[in-house]
């Protein structure tokens, strides 16, 4: 895949990271946050099969270091300070005027429902929603924003940010990176030829609790606005 063939391609993690590599994949995650995107980038799946061409990706952009390991944790290191830059960025933009957006109209890259199931969210799991929301779809994109809405303590919210982005950050690409490795010496699979099918478990293990959430949970009585 080395040229844009279908809008399907922007569905497939694997496209992002043969077209742009490193960088690509770095404003990818800020977009999910920093531009409010995320609903339909390939967040969590794109981390995990970046972990499997760490080296790679690494060696194309700035030259390997020789080791495995210290390859995969600058991927894992840069994305992580992507992901922290784009949720400040979300937090501000809630902070300064996020109230506003509850009466904003739905369009193709905003979604009102989202934006209240996120400050569901962030009610039932408190400041820890900042961590948590990070290995949720959709919801990510949204908990910076409600955490600016609801006025929480910039330095708090900063402190679980960095947490949240770098467990993230770190679980996805080195679970990628090493499992691909442990299926190849074990079991002599390679996880490059099923890439697909690991897009589709990771797509279902991460939106099924949101599926759950949005579709058999009754939805709060809701104001027109949110102060």
């Amino acid at each position: 895949m080395e040229h844009f063939e279908s809008w399907k391609d922007l569905l497939n993690p694997e496209f992002y990271i043969k077209m742009g590599g490193f960088w690509l994949i770095l404003f990818i995650i800020f977009a999910e946050t920093g531009l409010f995107v995320g609903f339909f980038l390939p967040g969590d799946s794109l981390l995990f099969i970046s972990g499997i061409y760490a080296v790679k990706i690494i060696d194309t952009t700035f030259g390997t270091t020789g080791s495995d390991f210290l390859d995969t944790t600058i991927l894992a290191t840069a994305v992580a300070v992507a992901a922290i830059i784009g949720n400040e960025i979300g937090y501000w933009f809630g902070y300064k005027s996020g109230p506003l957006l509850y009466e904003r109209k739905d369009t193709f890259l905003f979604k009102k429902k989202y934006l209240f199931k996120a400050h569901d969210f962030f009610e039932d799991h408190g400041t820890v929603a900042v961590i948590l929301a990070r290995f949720l779809p959709i919801v990510r994109t949204f908990a910076p924003i409600v955490a600016g809405i609801v006025k929480m303590d910039k330095k708090k919210f900063f402190y679980y940010n960095i947490i949240g982005a770098f467990a993230w950050s770190f679980t996805m690409i080195f679970a990628g990176h090493y499992l691909d490795k442990l299926f190849m010496d074990q079991f002599g699979i390679d996880l490059k030829k099923k890439l697909e099918i690991i897009v589709l478990v990771i797509v279902l293990v991460t939106t099924l609790p949101i599926v759950i959430k949005f579709f058999f949970t009754k939805d709060k009585e809701r104001p027109t606005r949110i102060d």
